[in-house]
């Protein structure tokens, strides 16, 4: 998908920009390139943008990894030359914990856009709260994301869009399982049980995809493996994707497809995919993110806005 930003001959005539989307915490949001490219339509014409805040609807205090390689980053906007990526623009780590008003502050200093920005704060929020404590209806952001915990689950699941493996598009639960008809899914879900990751159980669950968005198996019934939600507070999100990436390529070496690119630039690494992929421990290739993931989490706080 790709993000413009509004042509300058559409601002001549207009007082100020307003910006109002729903981010969901995650990466690979693409609504928050369409800010990044709205701030700096704005920043060439000194043109005040009053970006309107909303809850990261999964807390603002769960951050975890990988964090976006910078060989994989390109904030700006798109070019004849190189194709804008809204999904890969800055090292943040894969749930980054602000919101979309935290995240313009922190875009116009770090990017130098210096775009005449105006953060209008929200009431009441604080970074601990799940969307769900917040007393807001939940309205899609996306029709691929029905629910809180279709949101959730997306960002492990998300780099799969770069594979063969379908990750439930077409189907009323979209980024809650993934599969494929080749897939063992009562062996894929039983070695990944047996990782014992935190929050978090796997289900053999068959599905058919129902004109999927991204043409995977479609009207096909297809063997799948359901991602149960049992602790929130305790799921890692890069942990599970790191360890469904790991079993489907052990169990399944010569039926996966992973297109590199694009797996990378929604997982963050290409060295953190090409050593999963050869058998290293998908816990070890995340932990070791950590520091990166700390480091981005001390030069953010002095963009925040809430407690």
């Amino acid at each position: 998908m790709t993000a413009i930003a509004p042509p300058d001959s559409l601002l001549r005539d207009i007082d100020a920009l307003v910006f109002d989307l729903q981010d969901i915490g995650v990466r690979t949001w693409t609504y928050v390139g369409s800010m990044i490219y709205a701030m700096r339509a704005a920043a060439r014409r000194q043109l005040p943008i009053v970006v309107l805040d909303r809850p990261n609807p999964l807390t603002g205090d769960h951050v975890d990894g990988p964090t976006l390689d910078t060989g994989l980053a390109n904030a700006n906007e798109h070019t004849a030359r190189r194709s804008a990526k809204p999904y890969a623009l800055y090292p943040f780590p894969l749930r980054h914990g602000m919101t979309m008003g935290e995240m313009a502050l922190f875009y116009n200093s770090v990017l130098g856009i210096n775009a005449p920005l105006r953060v209008v704060p929200m009431s009441g929020w604080r970074r601990s709260m799940w969307f769900d404590e917040t007393g807001l209806p939940w309205v899609r952001p996306s029709p691929n994301l029905p629910t809180l915990a279709s949101s959730l689950v997306y960002a492990s699941l998300v780099a799969f869009e770069g594979s063969n493996l379908s990750v439930g598009r077409g189907t009323s639960d979209a980024f809650q399982r993934f599969g494929a008809p080749w897939l063992d899914a009562v062996r894929v879900a039983s070695l990944l049980n047996d990782q014992k990751l935190g929050g978090v159980r796997f289900v053999v669950d068959s599905f058919t995809p129902v004109n999927p968005g991204d043409q995977k198996y479609g009207a096909v019934r297809i063997a799948g493996v359901r991602i149960d939600v049992t602790n929130r507070n305790a799921f890692q999100a890069g942990q599970v994707g790191a360890a469904v990436l790991a079993v489907v390529s052990r169990v399944h070496r010569d039926s996966l497809r992973v297109n590199s690119l694009e797996f990378d630039e929604r997982f963050g690494s290409t060295r953190g995919r090409e050593a999963i992929v050869s058998g290293a421990d998908p816990r070890a290739v995340i932990d070791g993110a950590r520091g990166a993931v700390a480091s981005f989490s001390r030069d953010a706080r002095r963009f925040l806005i809430y407690r």
